[in-house]
């Protein structure tokens, strides 16, 4: 919106084709939402419960700035458990939801005009983030013949002296794809060799469906220049209590506690109780939870890969998002959205939302019960650039 009173970096409409879709949902009284990724299911009992009790006994207050002790010791407990990786208290900062850790993150490392590569498709509100704390954002394509992996010869093409930092998404949203170990090994071979930061965004750890999830950071050489953004959002369907952390070298979290001083204090002490009671209980919590979605990734693909002009790599790798190839319907992403919601009134978000590669697919979120995903894709094989 251009106004005197409007900052002119705000001038420029940036609206995505992910918000003009949602206004077009709200004329139809029917629509089933594929689009977002909050999931339907809500948190479990033992956390609300426990964090309840915790509001009771006067857990009302401001905490620690870095995030609340209990906390903090166990996230340090659940990567020595999980992965064996020793986190020392002073490399954890507790934040107010994972987007705010990402753009702490990128707000302590980026001077103006560093560029920052981003694996693409991304989620969407990495390039504006990037541009936010002054830096220049880099997609970095992935396609589906190789796999939505990272191609090396790709990467090391669009670093130059001016490259600060990559960021990497593993399980991905919007794809679903896993970055193999391999993979993972290559582009720290690369990251050190070019003496960058790597910023990884791990947000759904919990949702790798063929291999265990490995961190990054955990690999040779990889911890010092390793920033690991989390969140309680998708691992523990936390989304409304907003709480993420970050894992980085101490130097970084010592400056990401200055800048966070100024923009909201500390994360809420409420959401932060809940969060310790969500890691102490994980082996009781996201196991029925992730097989949940598996199944609904399961079912969804497969009826995907029965209706024709749409198909989605089989099977499902993480997330509870597919990333349906919909170009032999010869329409673009935007187009191939509408029709779908103009004629089956299923909401779904156009694949160029998430970058230039994300072109010709549409991403489905599978955030509803099985018998809703029966019903949407009921509708969806009636759908005219769904016909033979």
């Amino acid at each position: 919106m251009k106004h005197r009173f409007i900052s002119k970096r705000y001038w420029k409409d940036k609206s995505t084709p992910m918000g003009k879709v949602d206004e077009l949902s709200k004329g139809f009284d029917d629509v089933i939402n594929l689009s977002l990724g909050d999931p339907d299911l809500i948190t479990d009992r033992i956390i609300i419960d426990n964090a309840f009790q915790d509001a009771r006994n006067g857990h009302t207050k401001y905490t620690d700035f870095r995030g609340d002790p209990e906390l903090r010791q166990e996230i340090s407990t659940y990567y020595k458990e999980e992965y064996r990786m020793d986190v020392k208290d002073s490399e954890i900062f507790v934040a107010a939801s994972g987007c705010l850790a990402m753009y702490l993150a990128l707000e302590a490392i980026l001077d103006d005009g560093d560029e920052v590569i981003l694996q693409a498709p991304f989620f969407t509100p990495y390039p504006q983030q990037v541009e936010l704390a002054r830096g220049i954002p880099v997609e970095l394509a992935t396609y589906e013949e190789e796999d939505f992996q990272i191609q090396m010869e790709r990467l090391e093409g669009l670093i130059n002296e001016r490259t600060k930092a990559l960021v990497i998404n593993t399980p991905s949203n919007p794809t679903g794809s896993c970055l193999t170990l391999e993979t993972m090994e290559k582009i720290a071979q690369i990251v050190r060799k070019y003496d960058l930061i790597l910023i990884a965004d791990d947000i759904y750890t919990s949702f790798s469906y063929q291999h265990p999830f490995v961190p990054i950071a955990a690999l040779e050489g990889m911890r010092e220049r390793t920033i690991i953004i989390n969140s309680f959002s998708k691992n523990f369907t936390m989304t409304g209590w907003r709480i993420g952390n970050i894992i980085a070298p101490d130097y970084i979290i010592k400056t990401i506690q200055m800048i966070n001083e100024n923009v909201v204090f500390t994360a809420p002490s409420i959401s932060q109780r809940a969060a310790i009671h969500a890691l102490r209980n994980r082996e009781a919590i996201q196991p029925p939870m992730v097989e949940e979605y598996r199944k609904r990734m399961f079912y969804a693909a497969e009826r995907i890969n029965s209706i024709p002009h749409m198909s989605v790599i089989y099977p499902p790798r993480g997330t509870f998002y597919l990333f349906v190839n919909v170009k032999e319907t010869g329409l673009n992403s935007i187009e191939a959205s509408d029709c779908i919601l103009r004629e089956a009134h299923v909401l779904t978000i156009p694949g160029i939302s998430f970058g230039q590669c994300g072109e010709g697919y549409i991403r489905l979120a599978c955030t509803v019960g099985i018998d809703i995903l029966k019903e949407a894709f009921d509708r969806l094989e009636k759908v005219s650039i769904f016909k033979k």
